[in-house]
């Protein structure tokens, strides 16, 4: 905070991949905010939708009875894009929040099954499950997890290792397992993708333990791995899904879990089935929702999976152009519109706001990126073209060359 304080960024404007501050300097925004832009900045599509729905019913709560015709449209849409049968859909303001419900469910799931000793959760190493109080506790970065954590029974394994997943459970008796918790590509832990095999191989030991398998698709969903929630790609069907960001373009705050109809029968399988206490103001929110509904329609008519599908190998043959960089320790990529460049851990050792050195010399060269605790990030909007690409490895590379 200090840091910044009097030096502000304002940005005013943005339209697809560009963006305008207050003294009308454009620059390419190549992490589509957070990882979330996927359609791109300026859609009419959005504001129109909002409009016409807060001209209607702006906002009402969705607990008890309840509910919209908006959240009715976009769960019922949500639930037949998913790769699980019978999916339910829970909503919420974010992934952050998200990430407390699909924790809070797996637990409770157990418990409504006759095992509530089931309550300890496995994340990886890097892993990053946003700051709210399970997201803390669920954080394989070590400096996220300030002030915390506070959630008791989180234990962390190798990010790139099943067989030390297999090994932890065994430690600590699958019979006390709720949960392991997995991001298909580690995000802001370093964009990390996962080894051949492993997501595959995680899934089968949890089903094996009967342990509840929750891939956290926050920044993979929506198109950025070139799928709906982006586990598709690795032939998974999770007990949960975490989703946000992409679901709305991030135009409006939205989130929530997507469950597997074998879990969610022990909630919905009973007139009399005790109520799940847990919900935020926003959730199901009508003009949220109906921003969600118009993303999804421009990602389905202008074909935006399939774009990403293309885009992903410009990025990851862009990124690798830079891999020779004295600068650059190892280039990440290659696994959706999602990429990283690792700097060289002796510079970092010397310099630890090295990253942000870098970010900040890209950026007078017009072009935003990520800074991390090691490694640069990139995820620029799907609607990115080729030319794009190479004008953010353009401006990196005199960034890189200016930081040396």
């Amino acid at each position: 905070m200090g840091a910044v304080s009097g030096a502000e960024v304002v940005i005013t404007r943005g339209d697809d991949v560009w963006l305008w501050d207050d003294a009308g300097t454009r620059y390419l925004d190549a992490t589509a905010s957070l990882w979330c832009v996927n359609i791109g900045h300026g859609r009419r599509e959005i504001a129109d939708a909002v409009h016409a729905q807060m001209t209607q019913l702006a906002t009402y709560q969705t607990f008890g009875d309840y509910t919209n015709k908006p959240v009715r449209e976009l769960t019922e849409r949500l639930a037949a894009l998913a790769p699980m049968p019978g999916a339910k859909v829970f909503l919420g303001s974010g992934g952050g929040d998200a990430i407390d419900t699909a924790a809070k469910l797996a637990r409770e799931f157990h418990a409504r099954t006759g095992h509530p000793e089931r309550t300890v959760l496995l994340h990886r190493t890097n892993s990053y499950h946003g700051t709210h109080g399970f997201g803390t506790a669920l954080a394989g970065m070590p400096a996220n997890r300030l002030a915390g954590p506070f959630v008791p029974d989180v234990a962390a394994v190798a990010h790139d290792d099943a067989e030390a997943l297999d090994a932890e459970i065994r430690r600590i008796g699958a019979d006390r397992v709720a949960a392991f918790f997995a991001e298909p590509v580690i995000g802001a832990g370093g964009v990390i993708p996962p080894a051949p095999g492993y997501l595959e191989r995680a899934a089968e030991i949890c089903a094996a333990h009967g342990v509840l398998f929750v891939a956290d698709s926050v920044i993979c969903g929506f198109g950025r791995l070139g799928s709906w929630f982006g586990v598709e790609r690795f032939g998974l069907v999770p007990d949960i899904i975490v989703f946000a960001k992409g679901v709305t373009s991030g135009y409006l705050p939205l989130g929530g879990v997507v469950v597997h109809g074998r879990i969610a029968a022990p909630f919905f399988g009973s007139p009399t089935a005790p109520p799940f206490r847990h919900g935020v103001t926003y959730a199901g929110h009508p003009t949220v929702c109906a921003a969600a509904l118009a993303n999804l329609d421009i990602m389905e008519s202008e074909g935006l999976l399939k774009r990403a599908d293309e885009l992903e190998g410009d990025l990851y043959a862009g990124l690798l152009s830079l891999g020779d960089h004295p600068l650059v320790a190892e280039v990440r990529g290659g696994t959706g519109v999602l990429g990283g460049l690792e700097l060289d851990p002796e510079r970092l050792a010397a310099e630890p706001g090295l990253p942000a050195k870098v970010a900040g010399a890209t950026r007078k060269r017009g072009v935003l990126i990520r800074p991390m605790i090691s490694a640069l990030g990139f995820s620029p909007p799907l609607t990115a073209t080729a030319e794009h690409v190479e004008l953010i490895v353009d401006a990196v590379r005199g960034g890189l060359d200016e930081v040396s």
